[in-house]
């Protein structure tokens, strides 16, 4: 009688990828220690999206000196741009200054980028200004929000329900798009200083990994790409890693490019598939 094959552990899979990503993080950052201090060297505050989708804001100064509705406008205006050019492929970050600062240099060359990111964003505002992407045809949008609503004491209950209305229209406005949620970031906890460090210390980072988890289970019922970066960033405590950090919540030149591995991975994962 033959003996019945053996199944390989659903979670030994997810080990195996979540070291993958880790391995191609630790090798990019090595290749690329030499040449981070060159990059940072030279990129001006609201250097954030590729030349041609930049031209329409590019006399408006930096960006983190503008308030909510400006930001929107100048959002909306970018998103013009490239619903008329039709950039192929276009990927689009929606989020918050995480997604925002994301150098244009670091992100994977296979796309044209579109940046939407706005400092301080919030699920809802994120929610509420979707519409501006709506003739983008993007091939992939990632999305990364939820860090502000903790700091503003939204309920877990509202972010994940902003999070899956956020889903939803994206997923019916853009069905051959590919979503990608991807986990909100630990924070520096105690190794904090960023100026509302007091906010971040009543945020447990265990709190963040179980709206993550919630996360994770709202893209396998929605029908979309969950992206795990919390692993990468978090040390054995789960907090932020230091080198990774500039103030114990904003990213660092190294942060980005672990960020950056991730993204590489998944397009690799994606043409794999």
């Amino acid at each position: 009688m033959s003996t019945p094959a053996k199944t390989f552990p659903t979670f030994a899979i997810l080990l195996l990828v979540t070291n993958g990503i880790l391995l191609l993080a630790a090798i990019l950052l090595i290749w690329r220690q030499q040449a981070v201090t060159a990059f940072f060297g030279t990129i001006s505050p609201n250097h954030l999206q590729s030349e041609n989708l930049a031209q329409p804001t590019s006399q408006l100064g930096p960006r983190h000196k503008l308030n909510y509705q400006q930001w929107v406008d100048i959002l909306k205006k970018e998103a013009q741009v490239a619903a008329q050019n039709r950039p192929e492929p276009l990927a689009i970050m929606a989020g918050d200054s995480l997604s925002l600062w994301f150098p244009a240099e670091l992100l994977p060359e296979d796309s044209n980028w579109l940046n939407q990111g706005i400092s301080g964003e919030t699920s809802a505002g994120l929610l509420k200004r979707l519409e501006l992407l709506d003739r983008t045809q993007p091939k992939t949008i990632f999305v990364m929000i939820g860090i502000n609503d903790l700091i503003r004491g939204i309920s877990d209950e509202i972010i994940l329900e902003n999070q899956r209305q956020i889903v939803r229209y994206l997923r019916k406005v853009h069905p051959n798009t590919h979503i990608v949620i991807q986990s909100i970031l630990p924070h520096g906890a105690e190794e904090a200083t960023w100026e509302g460090r007091e906010k971040l210390l009543a945020i447990p980072n265990s709190r963040i990994q179980e709206l993550n988890q919630q996360l994770r289970a709202i893209g396998k019922q929605e029908g979309i790409k969950y992206l795990d970066l919390y692993p990468l960033f978090a040390n054995k405590q789960g907090n932020l890693r230091l080198e990774l950090t500039t103030d114990g919540l904003h990213l660092s030149p190294q942060g980005y490019l672990v960020w950056r591995a991730a993204l590489q991975l998944y397009s690799q994962m994606k043409l794999q598939n």
